[in-house]
């Protein structure tokens, strides 16, 4: 997995290498594919990802991930080219 987020293999969260999947920062289908484009995405234990208090149902930690993930983004490529993919700011 290659990303501009995370060097670790390691839950960003709670920092445990244990089930761990690849989170996709911006998902969707076009953004999912984006984000595996541009290396934006890290990894996450089972219930930092999925459980009840995971990114997918804890809407502060997605938007503290997106803020990131477009800060990192930008750092690069800057914000045009950040809008141009994503079309939307985050921070």
């Amino acid at each position: 997995m290659r990303s501009i987020l995370q060097d670790k293999k390691e839950c960003w969260v709670c920092r445990t290498t244990n089930n761990l999947a690849c989170h996709h920062i911006f998902y969707g289908t076009a953004n999912r594919q984006k984000s595996e484009k541009w290396g934006l995405k890290l990894w996450l234990c089972y219930n930092c990802h999925t459980g009840p208090n995971g990114v997918h149902f804890n809407p502060s930690l997605d938007k503290r991930l997106k803020v990131m993930a477009q800060q990192e983004f930008e750092k690069v490529y800057g914000h045009e080219k950040f809008m141009e993919e994503f079309g939307k700011n985050y921070v």
